[in-house]
């Protein structure tokens, strides 16, 4: 099984990328790899909303969005994760939520039963707008969503400092257990 996390981040090794690894790592001890990508390498632009993508399950564009479409399309697993920009998700974020969104719209059933979750790097206010912008295309796509002991953000601002928020960071460790708890049970390891 895998796992593929969205970095939603202009920073590659930034906070939001800390707390995605601290998810992953707690599925490794469970068997289930796990990849990130960076969205902040890509190039992504916002959908068109020409629908051309029905019946073909990808996007007319041609930018670096169907690389990552196929990736979470051959996933059993997605993990996004997003710090928090103006109150909510980053651009590219939005930008992927966005077109994935319309390309399973109009491609019913691409992502339906994988696992999906949402995560949030947040300096002090937005966060629970960033994970309910993650969590409706998640939940609005078909995606299975596991929960933790409470919302899926981590509280810091200078790099690292997600590592201090010991509540954020037990959290994120408990997601993954239970993502991973789920995603066995989707495949039909009742263990």
């Amino acid at each position: 099984m895998q796992v593929i996390a969205l970095n939603g981040s202009s920073r590659k090794n930034g906070n939001t990328d800390l707390i995605l690894k601290t998810v992953l790592d707690a599925l490794a001890e469970h068997g289930i790899a796990g990849r990130v990508i960076q969205l902040c390498d890509k190039t992504m632009h916002g959908c068109l909303a020409c629908f051309k993508c029905k019946g073909q399950a990808r996007c007319v564009q041609n930018d670096d969005f169907n690389e990552c479409l196929e990736a979470v399309r051959a996933a059993d697993g997605l993990l996004l994760g997003s710090p928090v920009y103006s109150a909510d998700v980053s651009a590219k974020m939005k930008a992927f939520c966005e077109r994935a969104g319309v390309v399973a719209a109009t491609n019913p059933g691409i992502f339906r039963r994988k696992a999906g979750a949402a995560v949030a790097a947040v300096r002090r206010a937005g966060g629970m707008q960033a994970v309910d912008t993650m969590n409706h295309f998640l939940l609005n796509k078909e995606f299975i969503v596991p929960g933790s002991t409470y919302w899926n953000m981590v509280y810091g601002r200078a790099v690292g400092e997600v590592l201090q928020d010991e509540e954020g960071m037990a959290n994120m460790r408990n997601l993954g257990e239970n993502m991973a708890w789920l995603l066995k049970r989707l495949h039909g390891d009742a263990a």
